[in-house]
């Protein structure tokens, strides 16, 4: 571990403050289209907030390697914009009628304008890219589509059934860490060329923060209440799948724990096993506890592996990052 210290919140804010308000407005510039129904979309999204890590991590990155170009501010907007439209699709392929305490885009605009409206953002991003006149930027962004959407269609074809960790880990690393890393290594892209050693350590960095972030999130799914979520509480079960946790509790209950569970990912509701029930399942096997342990294991797996990157406040910041993730309430 590295012997500087970490950075706190208001350091992190204060050293990013301008370039995540310019990647904002960049975000808004390249989401606004000559098709009203796009860009009235676009806005709506954007302005439902969201902590916008993805940007934050390649800014970092890119920083940390010191960058000095506007690249980091295009390329931000960029995977923002695509993180985006994946959230779109996910709320339609869930039905989801919120997202972030108010009515998710599909709800209001319904499926089909919504896919195109998505779609249209993953295109927009790409063009955005493509500026960078960088084959390497658009491998990076090709492989980070074909990645979450293959995770996709493999939760889909999982979903009421029963997977075991190493599924699990697949499934967060190609929907979730995936674009955690190729965040770091945009950042890298942009950076000075001498600096790119750092890549593979920054990679992984990215990778073991977004495993740690998703099993977070799944955790906040089974324990928090809808209010502070800003959508239903337990949605996962609800939509048949299976978390960590959840894994946990069936790999150690007993013939009656492990019939509950199953009930619940094959009826996706609570109508026949409530939804306290399944947590005191997850208390008394000490489920909950054992997947935070292990998200808090790779924040700090993404800690050490920037050991080598050199000594700045941007390192400084990237080492409060995985604090910042395993510790949220939402």
């Amino acid at each position: 571990m590295s012997s500087i210290s970490i950075a706190t919140a208001a350091e992190v804010f204060d050293l990013l403050r301008d370039d995540l308000a310019a990647v904002e407005r960049e975000f808004a510039r390249q989401s606004n289209s000559q098709v009203t129904v796009v860009s009235d979309i676009a806005a709506y999204l954007i302005t439902g907030g969201g902590k916008r890590l993805r940007p934050l991590l390649l800014l970092l990155s890119a920083k940390a390697l010191g960058s000095k170009s506007d690249a980091r501010i295009r390329m931000g907007a960029v995977v923002e914009m695509l993180h985006t439209a994946t959230l779109v699709h996910d709320d339609i392929i869930d039905e989801a009628s919120t997202r972030r305490g108010r009515p998710s885009s599909n709800a209001t605009w319904g499926n089909a304008k919504c896919v195109l409206a998505g779609d249209w953002l993953y295109m927009q991003a790409f063009q955005t890219a493509l500026a960078e006149r960088s084959l390497h930027i658009l491998d990076l962004l090709i492989s980070l589509s074909q990645q979450m959407v293959e995770g996709e269609l493999l939760q889909m074809e999982k979903l009421g059934k029963l997977i075991n960790e190493e599924e699990y880990f697949d499934l967060i690393y190609r929907k979730t860490a995936f674009l955690f890393k190729v965040s770091m290594h945009l950042g890298v892209a942009v950076a000075d060329p001498a600096l790119a050693c750092h890549e593979e350590a920054l990679g992984e960095y990215g990778r073991n923060l977004g495993l740690a972030f998703q099993i977070v999130d799944d955790v906040l799914d089974l324990t928090a209440n809808d209010d502070i979520l800003g959508k239903p509480a337990a949605s996962d079960l609800r939509e048949g799948k299976a978390t960590l946790a959840v894994i946990h509790a069936l790999e150690r209950g007993t013939g009656a724990d492990r019939e509950a569970i199953r009930t619940v990912l094959a009826d996706r509701s609570f109508a026949r096993v409530a939804h306290a029930d399944i947590l005191e399942i997850l208390h008394r096997h000490g489920s909950l506890d054992y997947a935070r342990d292990t998200a808090s294991a790779y924040a700090e797996a993404a800690r050490l592996s920037i050991t080598e990157i050199p000594e700045s406040d941007y390192k400084r910041a990237l080492l409060w990052v995985p604090g910042f993730v395993t510790s949220r309430d939402r």
